[in-house]
């Protein structure tokens, strides 16, 4: 205990994590518990086909990158290491919008209080972190040392893009009275609520904010990851459901995944290598 103590010192805290520790792991839980229900339990879990083609998969990307990304966030943290804290952040956001997704696709059951348990434990644990974080100290260590403008365009730009496709399909659907699927309509509205935050911190971390430094790396981070989420979910789809293979998503979300792969890489080396960030 002494020695995690020792080690949160030198990270750029304003309070104790002890808590959000806690809740942390009370978030990683459920998630497994909610991702081997759905595998162990797909029909009961989800009850149409649209749900299961939707879900299914994505329980196993959830499981692979969604629950490594956490817990491997916390211990980097509680090793004292400046880059663990940076991503903490990020891995609660990738939790945030996978749940966001469920919680507005499933129907009124059991899975959905657990899913909205999870979409309020991260919300509260993501605001506390944030709020814990020194961003003035964060901000010093790596002025210089890492992409800010690099990386600040590209989750803008992200952010933009597809906050625009979200309104551009919905004006389309309403104008045309043309219905969207619910676990379609329910994508678009974790993209509708996330990646406005994307847009603002990237603006904040092109313009060397303290605030872009705190969430910039976690939210390319969240961004990449969802990326390689989404490539594992098409490339599973086939074998678990009745999905048809695309080969064109495939190479297509892995362009776009380039994108934020390479200002994502050059963030991590910045903060590794940075001499005032020798504990990262």
């Amino acid at each position: 205990m002494k020695a995690n103590q020792d080690r949160n010192a030198s990270l750029p805290l304003k309070g104790n994590l002890t808590l959000l520790y806690a809740l942390s792991f009370i978030i990683a839980s459920l998630m497994a518990a909610a991702s081997v229900a759905g595998l162990l339990y797909p029909t009961i879990i989800y009850p149409s086909d649209e749900l299961l083609q939707a879900f299914l998969s994505n329980d196993v990307a959830n499981i692979l990158i969604g629950l490594p990304m956490l817990l491997a966030s916390i211990w980097l943290t509680r090793r004292g290491k400046l880059i663990g804290l940076l991503f903490w952040p990020g891995a609660l956001f990738f939790v945030l919008y996978t749940y966001i997704i469920y919680v507005f696709a499933m129907p009124l059951n059991m899975p959905f209080f657990l899913y909205l348990a999870l979409v309020v434990l991260t919300v509260y644990t993501l605001i506390g972190l944030v709020a814990n974080i020194d961003g003035k100290a964060v901000q010093q260590r790596l002025t210089g040392a890492v992409p800010e403008r690099l990386a600040g365009v590209v989750l803008a730009a992200l952010g933009l893009l597809f906050l625009l496709l979200v309104i551009g399909t919905i004006v389309n659907a309403l104008i045309n009275h043309t219905p969207i699927a619910e676990t379609e309509l329910a994508l678009h509205t974790a993209d509708f609520l996330i990646t406005p935050a994307w847009v603002v911190c990237g603006v904040l971390l092109w313009r060397r904010k303290a605030f872009g430094y705190v969430t910039g790396l976690g939210l390319l981070f969240q961004a990449s990851m969802l990326f390689i989420g989404l490539i594992i979910v098409l490339l599973l789809q086939p074998f678990m459901t009745a999905a048809s293979f695309s080969l064109v998503d495939v190479v297509v979300t892995f362009i776009m995944g380039l994108i934020c792969f390479i200002p994502f890489a050059l963030f991590i080396r910045g903060v590794v290598s940075n001499r005032n960030s020798s504990l990262a």
